[in-house]
């Protein structure tokens, strides 16, 4: 290929995720799907650039800011998890209720 796309990762970041993979068969779902993740996101970058550098929106606008979460949502954390796993129990469990107030006592004081 004479031309390289412009989203291809470079040598140093292929040759780093085939190193993180000792086992081929097992890692290579998953280097395949760390490298279209990150052609996901090199291609946003690019779109949220073009929306700044033609003045379409300042950088950190509303709507960029909006973009990048809509497509890059948040993870959620720990406690949020076992806090909708805590609601679940409540409502179709046959659990104590004092086993059950403990336990979302200890959640709710975790950190985010």
């Amino acid at each position: 290929m004479t031309q390289e796309h412009p989203i291809t990762p470079p040598p140093e970041l292929v040759e780093q995720w085939l190193a993180q993979r000792a086992d081929y068969e097992k890692g290579f779902n998953e280097l395949l799907i760390e490298a279209a993740q990150w052609g996901a996101d090199q291609e946003l970058e690019a779109c949220l650039n073009w929306l700044t550098d033609r003045e379409r929106f300042p950088v950190g606008h509303e709507a960029i800011e909006e973009l990048k979460a809509d497509r890059r949502p948040k993870q959620p954390s720990l406690k949020e998890i076992n806090l909708k796993h805590l609601d679940v129990m409540e409502r179709d469990g046959n659990y104590l209720p004092e086993i059950l107030q403990d336990l979302r006592r200890a959640v709710e004081q975790l950190n985010d």
